[in-house]
């Protein structure tokens, strides 16, 4: 259904007056018609600027700014090292047809891999340095064989575009399509990447701690979270016959004060790792792992566990959106999948962008979260559906 406010932004159709159609939008929304807005060649290069851009700097409610177009043709619109955060699940290769076409519907992988890597270029080109990407993408089948997309893609972003890969969280739906096929398992899992331009980007990782834990008292003495109290470690320095005289001091020393650390709850947990009892984290190669070479020359070294909880793991088991509009839009992903990359890696101050948003999942978990966001899709429909989830919530709160 179609409200009054939507007629109003209509009525700005064809104006060419760009903020005349921003001003349209904030009172629907965020609704802005891409095509529309610049079909007068005297238009500005930039659609963000200077009305939109503005609007979205500026001290406004985080409604959402939706453009309907080629996500590619709009993306070159958007001002270079504009955008805080991006994250997107572009239609996946040969799934279904969508309203007016778009990328998904190439004739081979090939075909589609190239189109949607011209996509990834301006998404790094309007990302800020300090910015990050999570891409969400599925795989296909074709005669039988899986294709191997979501890596085709990632391996190509990182060798021909030199973006830095920092995780590939598997995304464990539990369950998945109806699947007849008696000679393969059953696929239920997607990637979900995550990209960063820089080595030098946001990251909050306290706003995704999980469980903090705090320390115990058991039996009269303090222990860790976990039940370390030190009685293992001591046994095992003293009886040690890979530190020398002096190391196993300095790491009885060092042992006591850990655990005084402990007792004061300035930590909640700790592990040792001694010479010849544990295994060094991650490798035994001094030349490859600094914990290994610690080992070598010290003898010993401690792993700290944050008072504020562990961070997720990169296996993430959601279940998918099933009920969702799911009658106008066949795959949405679930707003539970958004919260992490957004209070991880966008600025509280910063800017959403998802490329490919569909019903408008990632914009909605933008504006919860209290993030401005851009969302640009191919369908008209589809961005009906976002306004008018986003519009409903605001309802709700006034």
């Amino acid at each position: 259904m179609i409200d009054k406010d939507y007629i109003t932004a209509l009525k700005h159709r064809g104006s060419g007056d760009v903020a005349a159609l921003i001003n349209a939008q904030r009172d629907v929304g965020g609704v802005v018609f891409y095509n529309d807005c610049f079909a007068n060649e005297k238009q500005p290069d930039n659609i963000l600027l200077p009305a939109g851009y503005e609007f979205l700097k500026n001290d406004n409610p985080a409604y959402p700014v939706f453009y309907i177009g080629d996500s590619l043709t709009v993306l070159k619109k958007i001002p270079s090292g504009s955008i805080d955060f991006c994250m997107t699940s572009p239609p996946y290769w040969g799934q279904r047809c969508y309203e007016n076409g778009g990328i998904g519907m190439e004739h081979t992988p090939e075909h589609f891999i190239a189109n949607l890597l011209e996509v990834t270029k301006e998404i790094k080109r309007v990302l800020k340095d300090s910015g990050s990407f999570w891409f969400n993408i599925g795989d296909t089948y074709r005669n039988k064989s899986l294709q191997g997309i979501p890596w085709r893609i990632a391996i190509k972003m990182m060798d021909e575009q030199r973006w830095i890969l920092r995780n590939d969280v598997v995304w464990n739906k539990h369950k998945g399509a109806m699947d007849s096929s008696a000679d393969k398992l059953r696929n239920i899992h997607e990637m979900l990447f995550h990209f960063v331009k820089t080595s030098n980007y946001y990251y909050n990782a306290d706003a995704i701690r999980q469980n903090p834990q705090t320390t115990v008292v058991r039996n009269g003495a303090v222990v860790s979270s976990s039940g370390v109290c030190g009685i293992r470690y001591r046994r095992q320095i003293e009886l040690s016959t890979a530190l020398s005289s002096e190391e196993k001091e300095n790491a009885m020393r060092d042992l006591q004060h850990v655990l005084k650390k402990i007792e004061n709850s300035e930590i909640p947990d700790f592990r040792m790792i001694i010479r010849n009892q544990q295994r060094a984290t991650h490798s035994d190669s001094e030349k490859v792992s600094g914990r290994a070479r610690e080992l070598k020359e010290k003898g010993y070294y401690f792993l700290f566990y944050s008072k504020n909880g562990a961070l997720p793991a990169d296996v993430w088991e959601i279940l998918p959106e099933d009920t969702q509009h799911r009658e106008k839009h066949y795959a949405v992903y679930p707003e539970d999948l958004c919260k992490v990359p957004i209070l991880a890696t966008c600025p509280p101050d910063g800017i959403v962008l998802d490329p490919f948003c569909g019903s408008g999942t990632t914009n909605k978990v933008a504006y919860d979260l209290h993030r401005k966001s851009i969302g640009i899709d191919i369908s008209e429909k589809y961005i009906d559906i976002a306004r008018q989830r986003v519009s409903q919530l605001h309802l709700n709160l006034v």
